[in-house]
């Protein structure tokens, strides 16, 4: 009897969590009470490719002024405090890309549960080492500087680099200046640079087929393939991408962007299944990824 009412009771929980269960039903707030940086109903597949996440958010300024070791920014931060705190994300344009370029990153986890700040580079030609310090800047401003709103909603154990082209290679630097890290995510990442062997945060690089500025073949696979030390890593390559891809919010990008985040800097399991075993996907030329965090 105790064994037959075992697996009834894992059938249930099994049908819970398929139908979408939530943290306010028995299932999820046991999977909440295991992890406490768990945010966020159950993911789907349509919920993590939708340009727009469960959480609302608002967004402040950073001056010029205020900036030190990067230039103004954007922060956005959900308005929630209901759920605790929410890690943070540091974001960076690439050559001669304004923060506008990348927006799109810093909008897209806010509603995901992350604070972020999105930044202006101390010059449109900055290379990619200085832009990686910049983000490493911006995550000191948000965890000492920001407005008491942000900090109050910010976990500063638990913060991430992202960056598109030469701010791809910056946050490449970031991760190997800064271990403590808990994700990266390269898009497009551009650097002269090619071993990144050091790094041990658990990082995924994007790239397209179509990338003249940034070649997957010089740069991105070359930057995966280095990356022996990272406790995970993955490599998307989309299919028809080019360089400029990267600045727009598409489901499928956008997709890997928010499960990376969500799995490293929340340690959120449910969504393994967005990035191991390698995604069926038809806009993906090629996949590869560590996996045995799943």
């Amino acid at each position: 009897m105790k064994a037959i009412l075992a697996r009834l009771l894992a059938v249930t929980a099994a049908l819970a969590v398929t139908a979408g269960v939530g943290l306010t039903s028995p299932a999820g707030r046991a999977q909440a009470a295991a992890n406490p940086y768990q945010r966020g109903p159950v993911p789907t597949e349509q919920s993590v490719r939708d340009a727009t996440g469960p959480f609302a958010f608002s967004q402040v300024q950073v001056t010029d002024e205020s900036a030190e070791g990067f230039g103004s920014a954007t922060i956005f931060y959900p308005n929630t405090t209901a759920q605790g705190t929410f890690g943070g994300v540091a974001v960076s344009p690439g050559f001669f890309g304004p923060a506008v370029s990348v927006t799109w990153v810093g909008r897209r986890l806010a509603s995901h549960g992350f604070v972020t700040i999105v930044i202006e580079t101390t010059s449109a030609t900055d290379q990619p080492t200085s832009r990686g310090r910049q983000m490493l800047a911006a995550l000191d401003h948000l965890t000492t500087k920001s407005p008491a709103a942000v900090r109050q909603r910010l976990d500063k154990s638990r913060l991430a680099v992202a960056g598109h082209s030469m701010g791809g290679g910056g946050t490449l630097y970031a991760a190997w200046a800064r271990p403590s890290l808990k994700a990266a995510v390269p898009l497009a990442p551009w650097h002269t640079i090619k071993n990144w062997s050091a790094i041990t945060v658990p990082t995924m690089i994007l790239g397209g087929t179509e990338d003249p500025w940034a070649p997957v073949a010089e740069h991105a696979e070359k930057f995966y393939g280095s990356l022996t030390g990272a406790r995970e890593r993955a490599y998307a390559e989309v299919t028809k991408a080019d360089h400029n891809t990267f600045n727009w919010d598409t489901p499928l990008i956008g997709k890997f962007v928010v499960a990376w985040m969500k799995r490293f800097v929340d340690d959120d399991l449910r969504y393994d299944r967005f990035l191991c075993p390698p995604p069926a996907d038809a806009a993906l030329t090629e996949y590869r990824a560590s996996c045995p965090h799943a």
